[in-house]
């Protein structure tokens, strides 16, 4: 080869590098610039390396298109990476986006949230939406969930029922507490019981919130509650003398526990306030008494009257489905 074709073909090499490779003179000259005459791009986010196309990134109307053209300054090191300072665990999948126009998303909430978050930064509006699309299907999945809290503490019921604007109806369920033996059909009464709990859960789901209490002195009961305060009590255990010897008897008052699911619902949305409401629960509440001791207590504007069931009773003494009420 002649020494003219050898600087002829030096000389187009070095042409072509200056078009494909920008001269910059300075640090401030390199970071204002951008990419422009770029064919490549090598991005360091966060310590996590990625290699892409200028042509990629500039897909969507974005940050990264913004980058690209020279709209927004950037910081490039010695070896050419452009560096971002953002996490780059998601990054990959803003690329990928880019590139294929759909990615499948991370079924965890709480990365899926990440992921919008860096899809917000970026600008990345069809990832934004694809985001926001995917946190719906969710959320229209959660809602058709029924949620059941389970009571821990004492203070932590007082503060779930202070605050709730629904209905509550609670369930204490503890057949550990006991001091004597049950009667052949308490097992069966109790699971009945925890039964028709499930059953209501299903039918008023979003309508009232279920409570279900695991630590309470009581074996089986019910509370019902409403604008915050309890409203009536329908206990399903007894003492009974059978053959010389205490035994505690769980009952199944099914009639009685689902009526005071129905009389709680005046309380929803705010339905109780007012004396309609009040005249409601004092027709229900004037035959419920039978069997029971009264007591009355008055306190500011509110007349409150508490009937307590007999724990110890004989065995057929007891009517099915006694109940305690707290009324106005």
């Amino acid at each position: 080869m002649s020494a003219e074709a050898s600087v002829g073909s030096h000389a187009a090499d070095s042409t072509q590098s200056a078009v494909s490779q920008p001269v910059f003179h300075n640090t401030d000259e390199l970071r204002n610039c951008g990419l422009i005459g770029s064919k490549y791009v090598k991005l360091n986010v966060g310590g996590s390396l990625h290699y892409t196309t200028v042509q990629t990134l500039s897909k969507e109307d974005s940050l990264l298109r913004s980058i690209c053209n020279g709209g927004t300054e950037v910081s490039i090191d010695s070896e050419g990476w452009v560096v971002l300072d953002r996490c780059g665990r998601h990054f990959g999948l803003v690329l990928n986006f880019l590139r294929d126009g759909s990615v499948p998303l991370p079924e965890e909430h709480r990365e899926l949230d990440e992921v919008l978050k860096e899809a917000q930064y970026y600008r990345v509006q069809g990832l934004v939406q694809h985001c926001l699309s995917a946190m719906q299907k969710q959320k229209d999945v959660f809602e058709t969930v029924c949620r059941i809290p389970m009571i821990t503490s004492a203070k932590e019921e007082q503060k779930m029922i202070a605050t709730c604007r629904k209905p509550v109806v609670k369930l204490q369920n503890n057949r550990g507490n006991n001091k004597y033996s049950y009667t052949s059909n308490s097992d069966d009464n109790l699971l009945k019981n925890i039964e028709l709990f499930d059953k209501l859960v299903l039918r008023f789901n979003g309508r009232v919130l279920f409570v279900k209490d695991v630590l309470g002195d009581e074996i089986c009961c019910w509370s019902f509650y409403g604008e915050g305060r309890k409203i009536a009590e329908v206990c399903c255990t007894s003492i009974v003398y059978a053959t010389e010897k205490k035994q505690t008897k769980v009952e199944f008052p099914e009639a009685r526990i689902f009526e005071e699911t129905l009389n709680i619902l005046i309380y929803e949305n705010g339905r109780g306030f007012g004396p309609g409401g009040l005249h409601l629960l004092d027709s229900r509440g004037s035959g419920s008494s039978l069997g029971a001791e009264e007591e009355g207590a008055t306190g500011g504007d509110r007349r409150v009257r508490r009937i307590h069931v007999r724990r110890h009773i004989m065995h057929d003494e007891r009517g099915h489905g006694q109940q305690t009420v707290y009324k106005d």
